[in-house]
């Protein structure tokens, strides 16, 4: 009988646990929707301008050189745009060839 006790013991400080698990788990769920509306009302087209444009003056302001500099964001765009140029010319070409060829019986 002391082994039933202590099995009951067991099995309700479990669906003790359970309890509180699934409680917490609503309160979380209930604070996340209220952060991701908090959040999406936050967010105005005229704060995601402002925002985008002090982003902009201070990444300029911070790497200024770096853009410019062969090393930069311009570099890897010269360095890349005659393949991007090769890769277009092979697209066009396929895509005009799929065009004049007959279809197939």
């Amino acid at each position: 009988m002391s082994l039933d006790r202590g099995f009951d013991a067991l099995r309700r400080r479990v669906q003790h646990a359970e309890h509180a698990l699934t409680v917490r788990e609503r309160r979380a769920q209930r604070q996340w929707q209220r952060l991701q509306s908090t959040w999406r009302a936050a967010w105005t087209p005229g704060r995601i301008l402002v925002i985008g444009l002090a982003l902009g003056f201070a990444s300029g302001r911070a790497r200024p050189l770096r853009l410019a500099g062969e090393g930069g964001l311009l570099g890897a765009l010269r360095a890349l745009g005659p393949l991007l140029a090769a890769f277009d010319a092979v697209r066009a070409a396929a895509t005009r060839d799929s065009r004049a060829a007959p279809p197939a019986d």
